[in-house]
């Protein structure tokens, strides 16, 4: 299986590799693709296997599909490649540098941060897809809505896809601690501000330990909702580019 690359040109020398979370694709980053762009850098924003809209059997694509497909954009896209992760890619991303460290450039976590190894969702063995949460649901979970308009959730609700339930069920297996920590990272810190997110990582809780492992961080706060690419587009396309030479901290 292979992953969709939307307006690939990688002639540039600064490239934002875009990679979406759950249940959707390369159109969510749509808002920040064109400022990026606009400031000179090339953008991919990818569509991993089985969250098109035509996919057929989602229920069939692993773990190793997202990874492979995301590993081919990123060796494409050359060592300038700033990989950046909304929200549950983190684990795909994190598999991808655990691969290639040495292919990225920076990785930025928008909303989101690094796998630990074996990080798996507790999903029923014969789920092969699983649906889009209500409203009502996401905030239970604690997924801030902050700064969507009636219109982006309409969007959000009619263009997201079931995600196959393969790779959030599959642990991740992370083999190359030390290079994959070295890379330098960003974290743009959303729905949670850099400093709890600082704090939670050095307190050891196990949504944020393996920040705390990271050995070149910077933060970057961006206060808004989980979706920060619909509700502040422009600011989050600043924070990317202002995170290629990013001293920013907490």
């Amino acid at each position: 299986m292979s992953g969709v690359a939307d307006n690939v040109d990688f002639m540039t020398t600064t490239h934002f590799v875009l990679v979406p979370g759950n249940w959707l694709g390369a159109w969510a980053w749509d808002r920040v693709a064109a400022p990026l762009r606009a400031g000179g850098h090339q953008v991919t924003a990818v569509t991993l296997p089985g969250l098109a809209p035509d996919a057929a059997e989602r229920g069939s694509v692993t773990l190793t599909d997202h990874l492979d497909a995301l590993s081919d954009i990123v060796l494409s896209a050359g060592p300038e490649t700033l990989l950046v992760a909304h929200s549950g890619a983190g684990k795909n991303v994190s598999g991808v540098l655990d691969r290639h460290p040495e292919s990225v450039r920076r990785v930025i976590y928008v909303d989101s941060g690094p796998a630990s190894a074996g990080l798996a969702d507790d999903l029923p063995p014969e789920l092969a897809e699983l649906p889009l949460p209500s409203w009502e649901e996401f905030a239970a979970q604690g997924s801030s809505v902050e700064g969507l308009t009636a219109d982006d959730r309409e969007e959000f609700a009619a263009r997201a896809v079931p995600h196959p339930a393969g790779p959030l069920r599959e642990p991740i297996a992370l083999h190359h601690d030390e290079a994959r920590r070295a890379v330098p990272t960003s974290i743009v810190a959303c729905s949670i501000a850099s400093a709890l997110v600082d704090d939670l990582a050095h307190q050891g809780h196990p949504m944020f330990a393996e920040v705390a492992r990271l050995s070149d961080l910077t933060y970057l706060d961006l206060p808004t909702g989980h979706w920060p690419m619909w509700s502040r587009p422009v600011d989050l396309a600043d924070a990317l580019m202002r995170s290629v030479t990013s001293g920013a901290t907490v």
